[in-house]
């Protein structure tokens, strides 16, 4: 359930350079939105759409080759532009982010207890003891098996899915406003999945917090978001409700990404993915960078890069958006083989 009013977070316009040996790389192009409180907003897109690199120019975590520029705004405060020492107040405290390999995130000499209780003591002032007691209570919160006697066990000593939850719980310590949740669910099996997003939602009812949930996977977004943002090639190219983007997608690239998704529901049914790769972002093709891949593509695509707009809240970067009203994924890209046995 969203809650309007004053957003919370405020993104306009955010562009990301990074500058290499063969040139200027746009690896964010002019990225927009907003979040309010308690709404989740996910970002989806294949690899190398920009997803990643949009919450860590928020976060100001890009090496110091990024050029940023727009405007990233918490309750109305500016953070593009922001010293160190400001945006270290802000993280961990005002906004928390979950990274995608938990062993990147913890100390492997610490013990996990330890990590979370000095997340907390790192924005307030309470004793060590406080912080333990805090930290098992958390533990306990995103479903660590017997916290009493896991609170000192080291990251190595746990499993994929149980070290995800431990950095959870870290990004829980001090009732952030804002989560950025980085592909939390990448390389877990379905069942460890489903109890990592069980514990995201634990984290946001708990802290009352917004999300941004990034990931590639449709699935993950289609149970957990309200509002979805389409990334390719650095900018996004559709924006609109979680059932507008699945029931009525207005840009070709949506399409095929729903008809890459496997469903339960529909065993039977064949997939139908995209074909090619999206094009390198040192080198994007004029125009529309969807058109090489994109089977509605005609001349005026490799021309003219379209804008994103649309009526309401749901808006597309396509020529020709509405000739996809009541199409199929199988309308526009060819199937692959069906696994009958499914």
């Amino acid at each position: 359930m969203t809650s309007l009013g004053t957003p919370v977070l405020e993104v306009a316009d955010l562009r990301v350079e990074f500058r290499t040996d063969e040139g200027r790389v746009p690896a964010v192009r002019g990225v927009s939105f907003q979040l309010h409180r308690g709404e989740v907003l996910g970002i989806v897109g294949e690899s190398g759409s920009g997803k990643s690199v949009t919450s860590l120019a928020m976060m100001g975590l890009l090496a110091g080759s990024a050029r940023v520029s727009g405007s990233v705004r918490l309750r109305g405060t500016e953070l593009l532009g922001a010293s160190d020492k400001a945006l270290s107040r802000v993280r961990g405290q005002s906004i928390a982010m979950i990274f995608q390999d938990p062993m990147t995130s913890l100390n492997p000499v610490y013990p996990i207890g330890y990590q979370v209780a000095e997340a907390i003591r790192a924005h307030h002032d309470i004793s060590r003891d406080a912080a333990r007691t805090q930290a098992l209570q958390l533990l306990d919160a995103v479903s660590i098996p017997n916290p009493a006697q896991r609170v000192d066990n080291y990251p190595h000593e746990l499993s994929g899915g149980m070290r995800q939850r431990v950095v959870i719980a870290i990004a829980m310590a001090n009732g952030p406003e804002v989560i950025i949740a980085d592909e939390p669910t990448t390389a877990l099996d379905v069942t460890v999945q489903a109890q990592i997003l069980d514990a995201l939602r634990s984290a946001k009812e708990r802290t009352g917090a917004t999300m941004l949930l990034i990931t590639h996977d449709l699935g993950v977004i289609a149970g957990q978001a309200d509002r979805v943002l389409v990334m390719y090639a650095g900018r996004v190219v559709e924006a609109g409700t979680v059932e507008e983007i699945f029931y009525t997608p207005r840009m070709p690239y949506t399409l095929g990404l729903l008809g890459s998704q496997p469903r339960l529901d529909m065993r039977r049914q064949r997939l139908h993915p995209i074909s090619g790769a999206p094009p390198s972002a040192l080198n994007l093709p004029s125009g529309c960078p969807f058109a090489p891949r994109c089977p509605l593509a005609a001349p005026v695509c490799e021309a003219e890069e379209p804008p994103l707009t649309g009526a309401g809240g749901h808006l597309s970067a396509c020529h020709f958006s509405d000739q996809l009203v009541g199409l199929e994924p199988g309308d526009l890209f060819r199937p692959v083989s069906q696994d009958s046995e499914l």
